[in-house]
């Protein structure tokens, strides 16, 4: 005794489909939500949040999400600048939206690093910068 009628079809093929990425779009001067927007600025936004949030640290956010940065204070010059563009591109891995990270410009000022980088995605180029 078959549960399914004889002409069930159980073969379906999955078909994704991109979904628009509208974000509330922050005015950190006045820390009110200013407008929305699903480009270039949505995209500059998430990338700063992105860098700005450690991994495993905040329970809102899955365990994919945010950077490994905190570990790298203290260390060396070199392990930082050999393992920076790593950790940043493993952060970006999670987001669709982001092709790639390049372009790494270090440079030392008044005892901190900084680093410069640009962010590739679908809508445009991102210039980052960041203090480690």
């Amino acid at each position: 005794m078959s549960i399914l009628p004889d002409n069930a079809d159980l073969r379906t093929e999955l078909k994704y489909a991109d979904q628009p990425t509208n974000t509330f779009i922050i005015d950190w001067a006045s820390k009110q939500v200013s407008r929305m927007d699903s480009g270039l600025d949505a995209m500059r936004q998430a990338v700063e949040i992105i860098l700005q949030n450690e991994r495993y640290h905040w329970q809102i956010y899955t365990s994919n999400f945010g950077s490994e940065l905190e570990g790298l204070v203290g260390e060396e010059y070199a392990f930082i600048v050999s393992e920076l563009p790593r950790r940043i591109l493993d952060a970006f891995s999670v987001d669709r939206r982001i092709l790639s990270a390049e372009n790494f410009v270090f440079e030392e000022r008044s005892g901190s690093l900084h680093c410069a980088f640009d962010v590739i995605t679908v809508f445009g180029t991102i210039r980052e910068e960041m203090a480690v």
